[in-house]
């Protein structure tokens, strides 16, 4: 049997981002009514992993510019960033079900990122956390 933190899965929300037509007005409106601490980037939410309560994981919140091209080519006004575990076999798995990649898998400090069309077409960026993330 595989090892449950290899399997190539999702397995949480990274983060949200949604076209705005101002994002800073946006920013600051949620944190004047709503208490949320933001950054010119958005929010960062932090949780505890459920099954190792020493891992602190986080969620990122961002308003990005109303016709910004990073959710391109989706023509949605959103795009969710999923955790995943394994995004090497994933991307793999991805592609032999015949998945639309829209890039290769970039490493960054932050950890590794790829992008792909779900069936509506919307753009979904996957992101393996690096280690010390």
């Amino acid at each position: 049997m595989e090892n449950s933190d290899k399997i190539p899965k999702v397995t949480g929300i990274g983060g949200i981002f949604f076209y705005s037509d101002d994002p800073k007005e946006t920013r600051d409106w949620y944190a004047k009514n709503l208490g949320i601490d933001t950054t010119e980037w958005g929010a960062t939410f932090e949780s505890r992993n459920h099954n190792d309560t020493d891992i602190i994981e986080s969620m990122q919140w961002s308003p990005f510019k109303t016709g910004s091209s990073y959710f391109s080519p989706s023509k949605k006004e959103f795009m969710i960033n999923y955790r995943v575990q394994n995004i090497e076999e994933l991307v793999k798995n991805l592609r032999d079900n015949g998945v639309t990649i829209l890039d290769e898998i970039e490493d960054s400090d932050y950890g590794k990122f790829v992008h792909i069309l779900d069936s509506d077409d919307n753009k979904i960026e996957l992101w393996e956390p690096s280690e010390s993330k």
